[in-house]
């Protein structure tokens, strides 16, 4: 009994130390009304073996993933994950009276069919970068 009530004692005094500390150091920071600048990045360069990397195996491979993405998202009631499984599931859970659980259901199938407008947005830059920088040169 007597070594929880120093563990916990020691926890406590560790958690207002550790707040204090993390207290002065953002008012240190306030303090200082200068703003900090923001990052530059250099251009990357790619040796030719690296673009043609990119271009033969990690690009095809993003675009394949995209691709099922959506195939999947646009599925059946069949194809586990889709739209319309979320769907089936939320009426399946509402037939058994079970409202919450089919209004969560409802809200996620929701929000993957507006995943569609990312991945169409995607899959526009990809071919774009695929079309501006992965063509043979002769």
């Amino acid at each position: 009994m007597r070594r929880s009530v120093r563990g916990t004692l020691a926890a406590g005094t560790s958690a207002v130390v550790l707040a204090g500390g993390i207290v002065a150091g953002t008012t240190a920071a306030s303090a200082d009304s200068t703003p900090t600048p923001a990052p530059t990045y250099k251009q990357v360069t790619l040796s030719p073996e690296e673009s043609q990397k990119l271009c033969a195996d990690r690009l095809p491979k993003l675009i394949a993933r995209r691709d099922k993405l959506a195939a999947r998202i646009n599925g059946g009631a069949d194809v586990k994950g889709s739209v319309a499984w979320l769907k089936a599931r939320a009426a399946a859970q509402q037939a058994k009276g079970h409202d919450k659980v089919a209004e969560r259901l409802e809200k996620r199938a929701e929000r993957r069919s507006e995943r569609l407008t990312d991945l169409a947005a995607a899959k526009t830059k990809l071919e774009a970068f695929k079309a501006a920088h992965c063509q043979v040169v002769k």
